[in-house]
Order: C-alpha cells, then sequence, then structure tokens
C-alpha cells in the first residue's frame, strides 16, 4: 500500500491549489475596476491566460491521475464517499469554469491571447447574452469552488489533528 502521493501527484495538487485561491481573489478584485483603472485590461489579460494554462495543468493532472497509483482514502465509509464525491465535483466545477470563463471571453468571436504566446481563437457567441450568461454561472461556480476547497482544507486539518491519520501527511 502507497503512505503518500507521488511527487507529480502532490505539484499537481499545490499548484491547483494556489492557481485556484489565486484566480478566484484576482477575479473577485477584477469585478470593481473601473474603466479607468490601469489594471482594466492588464488584470483581466492575465487572469485569462493563467486560466488557460491551468486547463492545459488540470489535463496534465487527470491524465496522471487515470495511469498512476495513488494511496488509499482514510476514514469512515462516509468520509471515503464525501471524500470521492467532493473530488468528482472539484472537476465538475473545473471543467464549468473553463466553459463559462473560455464562453465570456470569446462570446465577441475574438480569440483569447495567452500573455501574448498565441492565441486560442473565438468561436462567437451561441447564444443571446451569452457573455453575461456565462458570466454568472462562471461566478457562482467560483463561489462554490473556493467553498468547496476550504472544505477540502478543512477535512485535511480534521484527519490530521483530530483523527491524527496519515491523511495530510500523504499530499505533503
Amino acid at each position: 500500500m502507497m503512505k503518500k502521493y507521488n511527487t507529480p501527484a502532490r505539484l499537481f495538487h499545490w499548484a491547483s491549489a494556489i492557481i485556484v485561491v489565486g484566480l478566484f481573489a484576482a477575479g473577485y478584485w477584477m469585478v470593481d475596476l473601473s474603466y479607468y483603472s490601469e489594471w482594466y485590461q492588464t488584470a483581466p489579460h492575465w487572469h485569462k491566460s493563467v486560466g488557460l494554462c491551468f486547463v492545459v495543468l488540470t489535463l496534465a493532472r487527470f491524465i496522471w491521475k487515470l495511469i498512476s497509483n495513488t494511496p488509499a482514502i482514510e476514514g469512515s465509509e462516509v468520509e471515503k464517499k464525501a471524500a470521492k464525491g467532493a473530488h468528482h465535483l472539484v472537476y465538475l466545477l473545473l471543467l464549468i469554469m473553463f466553459l463559462s470563463g473560455y464562453l465570456i471571453s470569446t462570446a465577441d468571436g475574438r480569440g483569447i491571447e495567452v500573455f501574448n504566446w498565441f492565441t486560442v481563437p473565438g468561436l462567437g457567441s451561441f447564444v443571446e447574452n451569452q457573455e453575461d450568461l456565462a458570466g454568472q454561472i462562471h461566478e457562482y461556480a467560483a463561489y462554490i469552488l473556493i467553498g468547496l476547497s476550504s472544505l477540502h482544507a478543512l477535512a485535511a486539518l480534521k484527519h490530521h489533528f483530530i483523527n491524527k491519520d496519515n491523511t495530510l501527511k500523504k499530499m505533503l
């Protein structure tokens, strides 16, 4: 039985955690920028660029998860089912975030510049007010994702300090 997650899995996990928190904080801050703010153009550019790089990282993480072994989940049967359900929900929320972010950014038909390295082509609008609808979905999914991530962190701390099991140590 494996005692720890392998190094790539740990790197994927912690990079994803940092990116999710960073993108959430940036998104929360960006929505209040005025047209006259020096960050009005720059912040969304960086947010979209990091978001699209995160898509690639998440795909690599998902593939790595499919082809590598992972340690057993610790806890009661209810905790094990909750952990699996939460992980599946995180991946679903990430997919929703990626798709809705893309639909917001490309509704006008323009592509998304990724750090001025290359452009991800835009497909235009599929529905009326696409950017507004996708924006609401993006916002709600972001709040749910950050809430679920917070619960995930609290569960890991509960396992470490109350259950005194190996759950948190496996990812450190």
